[in-house]
């Protein structure tokens, strides 16, 4: 693709990358084929090859509106269109600096400026969400169904192993997992304890920063990182095997630490360490575990699996649960189109509720389609947001395991 961004701004590191990434893309369209939100319009500009456009118009200092920001916003940045193209356009890193150059023009309403600060003000910080879920699930009966269907119902996390072994890894809480599913966690420190290896938590970490990234407050999660990495640190010197992720929206965040800190010359090469350190839960477990190390129940629930595409585009682990509950004696059916998102999205199921609502209920369709008795994913924005939508029971895989071992 030929641009012409100005001077001033190709003198910027951000310019440069852009005007990169621009030439790399080749117009050639496979993109919109894997492209959710394109599936449900029908509309170029929300597909990746359209925006692309857009954000190009932008940087070309071409006139946007706020109808350019819709298209960008829509946007559920799921990354099927990176798994897809031939030509490895970076294209998420590219919206980024879309959107925050269009914002900057077009500004944003009041109101969705004040949602996107109520979002980085309390889900990240689990002392102050905790008492709002709390006092929800107490009014959970009287709400209406639309609403009540969007509150979780916990379960009882059960306890954890108290005993130590020698080989150990760092177990990520998170900050939305830690108070409406506490059963994920508890669940992996049950079956890694029967691994012979137990789970820590590092005193000092938090949110892993999709929050704050993700409704663009960007120095806001430069600095969330920065403080995970000085607590994660020390425990990997002293011999921490890995930091194991539950929620693979969260595992992918991490990841990226290096290209959010890529111009921080006390924490690049800091970040490059944490990154190769942390690992989904799947992919610790399938290189943990052989088909006879856990013992399980004779017998097994059908598993329904939603692939998050966090785990399959961003991780690219595609597969690698299902291979896992297959080698471990369980009956796993992967729906039709698994590749499409299920319209969680992070923050995107609360900003864009009406696209988000039918993105989930088409991959509902296709999961119930399998007639299993249970549907299992690997992230917990998934899980809540598909079982808003369905009677049918919606769970983490890895509890699915725990409540399957033999003894329990």
């Amino acid at each position: 693709m030929q641009t012409k961004l100005s001077t001033s701004l190709l003198s910027t590191k951000s310019g440069k990358e852009a005007d990169s990434i621009l030439r790399s893309c080749v117009h050639c369209g496979f993109c919109t084929a894997t492209c959710p939100t394109y599936q449900l319009t029908g509309d170029e500009l929300d597909g990746p090859r359209g925006r692309i456009y857009l954000i190009k118009q932008a940087l070309e200092e071409t006139a946007v509106t706020e109808k350019t920001l819709k298209h960008l916003d829509r946007c559920l940045v799921c990354r099927s269109c990176e798994t897809t193209c031939p030509s490895g356009v970076r294209y998420h890193n590219l919206l980024q600096i879309g959107k925050e150059t269009v914002e900057q023009q077009v500004g944003r309403p009041l109101t969705q400026r004040f949602m996107r600060w109520g979002m980085r003000t309390l889900l990240p910080y689990p002392a102050r969400f905790s008492p709002l879920f709390k006092l929800g699930s107490i009014f959970r009966p009287l709400m209406p169904a639309a609403l009540k269907a969007k509150m979780p119902v916990t379960r009882d996390p059960g306890s954890r192993p108290a005993r130590q072994h020698a080989r150990r890894v760092i177990l990520f809480e998170g900050c939305v997992q830690q108070v409406v599913a506490k059963s994920i966690n508890a669940a992996t420190s049950r079956v890694l304890d029967r691994l012979g290896i137990s789970c820590m938590t590092a005193h000092g970490e938090g949110c892993c920063g999709a929050v704050s990234n993700h409704t663009g407050d960007m120095p806001a999660g430069e600095e969330i990182a920065r403080r995970n990495i000085d607590s994660w640190l020390p425990h990997l010197d002293a011999g921490a095997e890995a930091i194991v992720t539950t929620a693979s929206a969260c595992g992918l965040e991490i990841r990226e630490y290096p290209y959010l800190l890529r111009e921080d010359p006390a924490y690049a090469a800091k970040a490059e360490r944490i990154a190769g350190a942390v690992m989904d839960i799947s992919e610790y477990l399938s290189q943990a575990v052989e088909a006879g190390d856990l013992q399980l129940a004779d017998s097994l629930p059908e598993i329904s699996f939603h692939t998050p595409c966090t785990l399959q585009h961003g991780l690219g682990q595609a597969g690698t649960v299902e291979g896992l509950l297959q080698r471990l004696g369980f009956a796993v059916r992967t729906p039709a189109d698994s590749h499409l998102c299920c319209g969680s999205a992070g923050t995107y199921s609360i900003l864009q509720p009406a696209m988000a609502t039918q993105l989930r209920d088409n991959k509902l369709e296709k999961l119930d389609a399998e007639n299993a008795g249970i549907i299992a994913t690997a992230n917990i924005g998934c899980m809540m947001h598909l079982q808003s939508g369905t009677g049918t029971e919606v769970r983490h895989w890895i509890e699915i395991i725990d409540s399957s071992l033999a003894g329990r």
